[in-house]
């Protein structure tokens, strides 16, 4: 199954309820509002210090249904959300995807948070670290969808809601259903202690997938290590930059939820 998009979103105000924080280890540790203050509208978002959750419901149009994204607890640059979903495809819409509910930091067609806190944009030639540990859990019934990081990338460290990404970068941790990315395959790679197959496709921009050879429901990764592998490849150049990193679940159809543990970027 093949898909790929422009993700045009909505700008939406950056929102976000605290109602509690406390000590653990020496950080402090805040619980935000909960499942019960999920929030269902498209585009809708929540702060999360210096990332934000979007329900990014991109792709509603191809389908009928709903999803609801809320945040559960951050501490320092940790932080714990989930999102659930129940999507129906319009006739000949069975392999559009839906959504991509996600966490964003830094861009997503222009910039919502501190520019300054994300650290982001990074020039892939520099070989900054972009250390990443993710853990979660993934209830679906029958249907479609996959868990994956999305990168962004930008010939200039400028880029704006305006400038359109000449490259994009999935990696796809955990797929259901058939899911599978845009493109073909063009070869493997062992990276981060797994196997992954590289795929190849354009929409406009270059669109570069990883998908994981076994799904998994937890990730320690440098995605500076994903950037590397295709640079050596000659699919990407080492002048790019880096401006946004997003991770969530593209839902194609189905019933389910995503719940994110433990998740946490550190650049650098």
């Amino acid at each position: 199954m093949q898909h790929r998009r422009p993700r045009l979103s909505r700008r939406a105000k950056v929102v976000g309820s605290v109602v509690a924080a406390f000590a653990v280890g020496g950080s402090v540790t805040v619980a935000m509002a909960g499942e019960e203050a999920k929030k269902c509208g498209a585009f809708d978002t929540v702060a999360m210090g210096k990332y934000y959750v979007n329900n990014n419901l991109w792709g509603q149009d191809d389908g009928t249904g709903t999803q609801c994204v809320w945040d559960n607890s951050r501490s320092g640059d940790t932080i714990s959300w989930g999102t659930d979903y129940d999507w129906t495809s319009k006739p000949g819409k069975e392999n559009a995807v839906k959504s991509y509910s996600s966490t964003v930091l830094g861009w997503h067609w222009g910039w919502k948070a501190d520019k300054a806190a994300t650290e982001l944009p990074i020039r892939v030639g520099d070989r900054k670290p972009v250390r990443t540990s993710w853990e979660f859990s993934v209830s679906s019934g029958p249907g479609v969808m996959n868990v994956a990081y999305d990168l962004w990338l930008h010939s200039k460290n400028t880029a704006d809601w305006q400038d359109q990404p000449t490259d994009e970068i999935m990696v796809w941790l955990n797929r259901q259903g058939g899911a599978g990315p845009l493109g073909s395959k063009v070869g493997s790679v062992s990276l981060g202690g797994a196997m992954w197959d590289i795929y190849e496709g354009d929409i406009g921009w270059k669109v570069h997938s990883f998908v994981r050879q076994a799904n998994t429901t937890r990730a320690t990764l440098n995605l500076d290590d994903f950037t590397q592998a295709l640079v050596r490849r000659k699919l990407l150049s080492d002048d790019k930059y880096v401006s946004g990193i997003e991770s969530g679940t593209e839902v194609f159809r189905g019933k389910g939820r995503l719940d994110t543990t433990s998740y946490s970027v550190d650049i650098g």
